[in-house]
């Protein structure tokens, strides 16, 4: 599953961003985004996703496998995101927040697919377990198990690791990567940190400029 993006130009109130960007993204393949803050990473994956501001201007074209996506709704892109903040509900408990993502299946399929994630997560029996008693890679594991249930066909991350100390970083990192491989997910990742980059993958960088 290919993720395209062709003739790409972007614009932010009439200040061009990204100038006519064409990549593509194979299964399990990370693509990493570096520049400076303001030269357009995040505001590329907004695109992709389909968030935009209504200062937000964008041309050009993004493929998943054979199908355009950049004139779909968010909801229909099968596309990941990941940011910084990781978004979970500290009113839900870890299960409520990872049911959120499951398809509307049968009640004890969705409980089946919870208790597979949080047991490839390395946290079986944290069902109950309230957001606000995790760690910082507890949260982040959950966070990223949460973007996977939804089914995505490839993944976005945005600065994913930033917020987590020196301890845990690495290990979260590691699995990150390994399900990213694993899965066969074409992803584009966004940081500021060379040690985010994988191995493999660190010369497949695009260096974004601040104009």
């Amino acid at each position: 599953m290919t993720l395209s993006l062709q003739n790409v130009t972007i614009s932010l109130a009439h200040r061009k961003l990204i100038d006519n960007i064409t990549l593509d993204i194979q299964p399990g393949e990370i693509i990493t985004l570096m520049g400076p803050s303001g030269s357009g990473k995040s505001t590329l994956l907004k695109w992709l996703i389909g968030i935009s501001a209504s200062a937000l201007h964008g041309s050009g074209e993004a493929w998943l496998f054979d199908q355009r996506i950049d004139q779909l709704l968010p909801e229909q892109r099968n596309l990941g995101l990941m940011f910084q903040d990781d978004g979970l509900f500290s009113h839900l408990n870890t299960e409520q927040n990872l049911l959120m993502a499951v398809p509307k299946v049968r009640k004890t399929d969705r409980k089946q697919k919870v208790t597979q994630a949080l047991k490839d997560a390395g946290l079986t029996d944290y069902h109950q377990r309230p957001i606000s008693s995790l760690s910082g890679g507890e949260r982040a594991r959950v966070s990223l198990m949460r973007t996977l249930l939804a089914q995505p066909k490839a993944l976005l991350l945005d600065e994913p690791f930033s917020a987590l100390d020196a301890s845990r970083r690495e290990q979260i990192r590691q699995f990150t990567f390994d399900t990213i491989r694993e899965r066969q997910l074409p992803t584009i990742l966004v940081t500021h940190d060379a040690q985010d980059i994988p191995e493999q993958f660190n010369d497949r960088i695009i260096h974004l400029s601040d104009n």
